[in-house]
């Protein structure tokens, strides 16, 4: 149980409906995250403005959930690890055991991908002081300058909505209760 109030479309204070109508349409449901972001209107705006933003990123659609799947098991965010998992393998089509690979925080099949999870990882885990030795793999695999940044962009966004749904103990929507991750005891 969420320990924030979730919102409704009927309870949310009147500037975070039109965010949370859009949401509804878009989506077919109303995701907790947003409920619970609705309590704060200008952080439920941000998150929804920096997450259209993120969308226009060179990095596809694929690669942005590699980085959103990093930061949420990193951070330990239940919720936007089972949101993810959903994207990746229902909207960006990634390989279920790339996706099994990314949930147990284990090496990626395909070495592209596993260049931009290390970069991602070691974003998170330095602050943003990547050492060469990454940086530089990175670009051996293709990525560039631009997507360093948006790399950035993405755990950006990422640790707004991680943060938030730890923070508030975010439940699970029906919808995605087929995704369920718990981060592995250590």
């Amino acid at each position: 149980m969420s320990r924030v109030t979730v919102q409704t479309l009927q309870s949310a204070p009147e500037a975070a409906r039109p965010f949370l109508e859009n949401a509804l349409k878009a989506n077919g449901y109303l995701p907790n995250l947003l409920g619970v972001l609705a309590n704060a209107p200008a952080a439920l705006e941000t998150y929804l403005t920096v997450s259209a933003l993120n969308g226009k990123a060179e990095l596809s659609l694929g690669e942005r959930e590699v980085v959103q799947l990093i930061a949420a098991t990193h951070h330990g965010c239940s919720f936007c690890v089972a949101g993810h998992t959903a994207v990746g393998l229902n909207k960006a089509r990634l390989s279920q055991e790339v996706v099994d690979a990314l949930r147990a925080g284990t090496q990626l099949p395909d070495a592209r991908l596993e260049a931009l999870a290390d970069f991602a990882r070691e974003v998170i885990a330095t602050r943003g002081d990547v050492s060469d030795t990454i940086y530089e793999a990175f670009q051996a695999a293709g990525f560039s300058e631009s997507n360093a940044l948006e790399v950035i962009l993405g755990v950006s966004l990422a640790t707004l909505c991680n943060f938030a749904n730890v923070f508030a103990r975010t439940s699970l929507n029906p919808e995605l209760e087929k995704y369920h991750w718990q981060r592995p005891a250590q």
